[in-house]
């Protein structure tokens, strides 16, 4: 399946797949927040579209397009700047691309999944991207006035992955009993049992390593028996770069993303993977 971002001349979209990190995440005591997979694979589950230029803004509080100010960082190109269009309190990104999904395929776009911004909100919009030659917005809305939001360059302001349109139409929720489906009661029951047998462990012992104190069930994709789950489980999202060339450095700069570090730890392991000694400076190597 193709997701195709067209561009016209002068336009220079940064996008690159998302990542599951997020800053509030990091700063948790052992970043235990990336202990719930469900919030690591949303935070991957699409592609970011960066902010072009760093920049501050702030609503006065009116309903008109001139109650917002917006203040580009020096040397910033107003070119791709964002602008106070529709009033409102909100700021908007103009989108420099067409994108074009599969017949019957849509375009979720919002702000970036569990990144919450003090004093602005994103937007939320679905657009039929499998047959629209229009391009689309990105806008933010403040939520108090007199505050300034700062946006960074290259910081993620669009959010966007596929959906497919007549999907949501065919659902037929209903509620039902726990019984209708046999064997989920006693797998929920020996779930439960187990997890408050588990924090119980946990809180008697006190154990040290940040693995121990998870059971890693649903991480694992295994089911409460200790039997496997379904083999499409994913605990990670490794979405593709989007082919070609953009239009100018540093877009492409923005959408390759920082330079990939590594750990010490990661670099010992490697080394020693390969008989290398670094208090000795050479490499042990087997005869």
């Amino acid at each position: 399946m193709e997701l195709i971002c067209y561009t016209y001349p002068g336009w220079a979209p940064r996008i690159r797949p998302a990542g599951p990190k997020r800053d509030w995440m990091e700063k948790t005591p052992e970043r235990f927040a990336y202990r719930c997979l469900p919030l690591a694979i949303a935070n991957a589950h699409g592609w970011e579209l960066l902010s072009p230029c760093g920049f501050k803004a702030r609503w006065r509080g009116g309903q008109g397009a001139e109650s917002v100010e917006i203040r580009l960082d020096p040397g910033a190109d107003p070119k791709h700047r964002p602008i106070s269009l529709f009033g409102q309190g909100t700021i908007t990104f103009h989108v420099e691309g067409i994108f074009r999904t599969p017949e019957g395929w849509n375009l979720w776009a919002s702000g970036p999944p569990n990144a919450a911004k003090d004093g602005i909100a994103p937007l939320s919009g679905v657009i039929e991207t499998d047959w629209s030659p229009y391009t689309f917005t990105m806008n933010w809305r403040f939520t108090r006035k007199d505050h300034w939001v700062r946006f960074e360059e290259n910081e993620p302001v669009c959010f966007f992955f596929p959906v497919q349109r007549a999907a949501i139409t065919q659902i037929e929720p209903r509620f039902a009993p726990m019984s209708e489906e046999p064997g989920l009661t006693e797998q929920f029951e020996a779930w439960s049992k187990s997890r408050d047998a588990f924090q119980h462990w946990v809180e008697k012992t006190k154990p040290s390593a940040p693995a121990a104190k998870w059971q890693k069930l649903y991480y694992r994709g295994v089911r409460p028996d200790g039997a496997a789950g379904p083999q499409d489980h994913q605990a990670k999202l490794r979405l593709a770069d989007f082919e070609g060339t953009p239009s100018c450095p540093a877009a492409a700069q923005a959408a390759a993303g920082p330079p990939k570090s590594v750990s010490d730890e990661a670099l010992s392991l490697a080394l020693n993977r390969i008989g290398f000694d670094p208090k000795a400076g050479r490499a042990a190597l087997e005869s």
